[in-house]
């Protein structure tokens, strides 16, 4: 495959193609068993309109919700298909900032066919936003956004087709990462960013950090560059975000593992053979996806074999100190982390809730030892406690187990570093992709978007069936039926006695998605709540707002073809949990994710991001594409969500 070929793949593709995984899911069949046993609609598939009524032991369905008049301000948005923002009559939007802005007004000037050079690229806002939050404080308003991966072919020069040429190269690829922290205000001409805000500053690859929690300091993370294994150079691939009830912003490194490579043959000991081969980090002698190694000994795997075990954490941010460094907590786990949601216990222990986003990985939660008290000490609460890894069960419960170093078999800092193994020694249930999680501010439940897992029953290329990680071939049988599933879904959660620090939990599916137009009944059409008018496939972001409405955006296909016919670009619905009603509110640019939403102070504001658009949104023709993050209003200026 050519080095151009290679950056059109998605990370799920291209870790695929590097490291295949299994293709049955244990969640699926736990699912599938449930529909063998109990009909489609029974049980824990608890769908649409006849939400699960959860309590201790078996979900069971009822109706008694679906004659309820909609709680939704806005009437349903038709399937779009061009290469812009639709919302709703009612409403309007406008773009807040763009890749190439400037935080500061020594930045360069956008190019609209170039870009932004090397020098200065740190200066302005990042590319490929993805998780945020708004933070406010007075009269003061921080936005802080993500900025995920670079898309290479649009930030370098065009003949470069992508591939990182020199040591200037990875430096501007790695200054338009990480995480952009700046003022916004809403003026006459609508909202804006505050060009050189003392609070406004930049969050990249080479950005010093902290390391804290169990790992730290230990040899797994000792390198040429930090020999004392407590501290880090920048943050990884930062995916959906977070925010603690003490004000800072939580960023997710997810997929971390494709900065690394090496420029020699390598000969590894067991534990980092074992280690790049469970989270994917590419140990062929080849450019790879980004080719920082070729100039950047610190992502040279054959001269820094520990650098990779310094990413995949969730980093801790204070918006409003520029001086404070960001911290690494280990104490949360090392995995592809997808988002952090926290609640808090009855006793006010502090619960983060967190999603390992790949095929056949786990789900997470953190339970803090001490307690959050407003204006108290907050130094221990993601640092000192206890993780846990997610067992569901066919019943409809299930079990949060406590990743200790008596059931795992590994020191408290292995668990740390090598999060996954740990999980697998417990025989946590493999997910299919769990991304972000939503806690909802109304009712003690708590959600989370199982993207889609397109591999079960899949074929290797000489027509033989694609086997787990065992050699087993997954093969669809009458307790696992669903093969192939490109639509996702949706799993909903109840913590025993109200409790969010509890051990045991109640499930249901709040929505599966799927096609009714193409799939006439069965898996494959759907949950009851779906139906022709709000189709979507691979729930992916999650937003509960304070009145409780669930806001669902997409990262699928949108060929608008085949069993993804109707459903047209990525999106945003809203949904509401105790109808099961879906709504489509808004649909991004063809090509684009819709990811990332949070709400101004007064909530007469939602800003929501669009990713890497395959159009020239949102300047038009000439120039190049660019990921933004635009302000929905409502035109009479209430409330929104």
């Amino acid at each position: 495959m050519k080095d151009a070929d290679i950056q059109d793949l998605s990370f799920d593709d291209w870790d695929e193609l590097k490291f295949p995984r299994k293709t049955t899911q244990d969640f699926d069949e736990v699912v599938e068993r449930a529909i063998s046993r109990r009909g489609f609609l029974g049980s824990v598939l608890a769908f649409g309109s006849g939400a699960a009524v959860m309590g201790t032991g078996l979900l069971k369905g009822t109706t008694a919700m679906a004659g309820q008049s909609s709680r939704f301000a806005f009437d349903q948005l038709a399937p779009q298909t061009d290469g812009t923002v639709h919302v709703p009559d009612g409403y309007k939007w406008d773009v807040l900032v763009r890749w190439g802005d400037p935080l500061f007004s020594d930045a360069p000037e956008w190019d609209a066919t170039t870009g932004i050079p090397t020098e200065g690229s740190d200066r302005v806002f990042g590319e490929n936003t993805d998780g945020m939050e708004l933070f406010h404080k007075g009269g003061t308003e921080l936005l802080v956004v993500n900025s995920e991966y670079p898309n290479p072919k649009i930030n370098l020069a065009v003949e470069q087709e992508g591939a990182s040429m020199s040591a200037d190269d990875v430096v501007r690829l790695q200054n338009f990462q990480g995480v952009s922290v700046m003022e916004v205000t809403e003026g006459e001409n609508g909202w804006e960013v505050v060009v050189d805000s003392p609070y406004n500053r930049r969050i990249h690859h080479r950005t010093p950090m902290i390391i804290d929690g169990p790992a730290a300091g230990h040899d797994l993370l000792k390198t040429d560059d930090d020999p004392t294994g407590a501290a880090s150079l920048g943050t990884f691939n930062n995916c959906g975000s977070g925010r603690t009830p003490w004000g800072t912003y939580l960023t997710c490194e997810e997929n971390f593992n494709g900065y690394f490579g090496t420029t020699e043959e390598l000969s590894l000991d067991d534990v980092h053979a074992a280690s790049f081969k469970r989270y994917g980090v590419n140990t062929d002698v080849e450019p790879g996806r980004y080719n920082y190694h070729s100039f950047d000994a610190r992502f040279d795997i054959s001269k820094n074999p520990n650098e990779p075990h310094r990413a995949g954490y969730i980093v801790e941010i204070d918006p409003w100190n520029p001086d404070a460094t960001p911290v690494k907590h280990t104490a949360l786990g090392r995995f592809k982390h997808e988002n952090a949601a926290y609640a808090l216990s009855p006793e006010g222990q502090v619960v983060v809730y967190m999603g390992d986003d790949e095929r056949g990985e786990y789900m997470y939660k953190w339970v803090s030892r001490d307690i959050y008290v407003p204006g108290g000490d907050t130094s221990t609460l993601l640092s000192e406690g206890q993780l846990h890894v997610a067992k569901f069960n066919d019943d409809g419960t299930g079990i949060w187990i406590a990743l200790t170093p008596e059931d795992t078999g590994m020191t408290q800092a292995e668990i740390s570093v090598f999060t996954r193994m740990a999980g697998t020694a417990v025989s946590a249930t493999t997910m299919d992709r769990p991304e972000w999680i939503a806690v909802n501010p109304t009712a003690v439940e708590a959600y989370c978007c199982l993207t889609n897992n397109s591999r079960r029953g899949a074929t290797n290329d000489d027509g033989s069936i694609r086997t787990n990680a065992a050699g087993e071939p997954m093969v669809p049988n009458a307790p696992n039926p669903r093969e192939l599933n490109n639509y996702g879904q949706i799993v909903r959660w109840r913590p025993h006695n109200d409790d969010h620090g509890a051990s045991t939990f109640d499930w249901d599916l709040y929505v599966m998605a799927g096609n009714p137009t193409v799939h006439s009944d069965g898996p494959y059409a759907g949950s009851a709540n779906i139906n022709a008018g709000n189709l979507f496939n691979s729930p992916d972001g999650m937003q509960i707002d304070t009145t409780g409405l669930i806001w669902i955006q997409t990262d699928g296909d949108d060929d608008n073809e085949g069993d993804f016919a109707g459903m047209g670009n990525n999106q945003m619905l809203a949904g509401d949990p105790v109808t099961g009603e879906i709504r489509r509110f808004l649909t991004g640019p063809n090509g684009c994710e819709v990811t990332g939403l949070t709400w101004s102070a007064d909530r007469r504001t939602m800003f929501v991001g669009i990713q890497h658009p395959g159009s020239p949104f949102p300047d038009g023709e000439g120039s190049l594409p660019r990921s933004s993050i635009i302000a929905v209003k409502r035109d009479d200026n209430a409330l929104v969500g």
